[in-house]
């Protein structure tokens, strides 16, 4: 146990509430990661004539954001609590409870990749490579989310950042989201 731990910065996960209308740091993080991970995508596409179009990359934003959230939700109900949505399948449904898999949206999106350009007839590996090289942004706003929810945080450990998050027990634990 590290002598002195950081404490887990108390941030309300809702970023702006109106009224009954609740505005969360983790829908903001998924609209900003797709957002930019749309535009870099448009600057990858504008090289050299070849295979990919920037219409298609504009096009294909709505069924990233489709894959991402159908793909994270139903990978969440699969790999992490099939059995409490086995017994109340509507629930799985219920977005606004939480539960995202990036497996399941890694998953969605690679469909959702496959089904574009072959719709399109474009060359699923150059339009593939394109949009893999946006991962990170998400990824990026994703892990600050996750942080600011106070999850998946690490192990127990001493390090000199450790903290104590309100979900983690007593114990410092790393903070693996960052």
């Amino acid at each position: 146990m590290p002598l002195f731990a950081i404490p887990f910065p108390a941030i309300d996960p809702v970023a702006i509430a109106i009224g009954p209308l609740a505005i969360r740091w983790y829908a903001l993080a998924y609209i900003v990661g797709l957002l930019l991970g749309w535009r870099y995508c448009l600057g990858l596409a504008s090289g050299p004539p070849g295979l990919v179009r920037r219409n298609d990359i504009d096009d294909f934003l709505v069924w990233a954001t489709l894959g991402v959230v159908l793909g994270g939700r139903l990978g969440y109900v699969l790999f992490y609590n099939f059995a409490e949505y086995a017994k109340h399948p509507l629930e799985a449904l219920y977005l606004w409870h939480g539960g995202m898999s990036f497996h399941g949206g890694a998953i969605g999106v690679t469909i959702a990749i496959y089904l574009f350009t072959r719709l399109r007839k474009i060359a699923f590996l150059a339009f593939a490579d394109i949009i893999c090289a946006a991962i990170p942004i998400g990824l990026f706003f994703g892990r600050i989310a996750n942080f600011i929810n106070g999850e998946l945080f690490g192990r127990p450990t001493d390090v000199p950042w450790a903290m104590v998050f309100t979900g983690g027990g007593p114990l410092a634990r790393h903070p693996s989201q960052l």
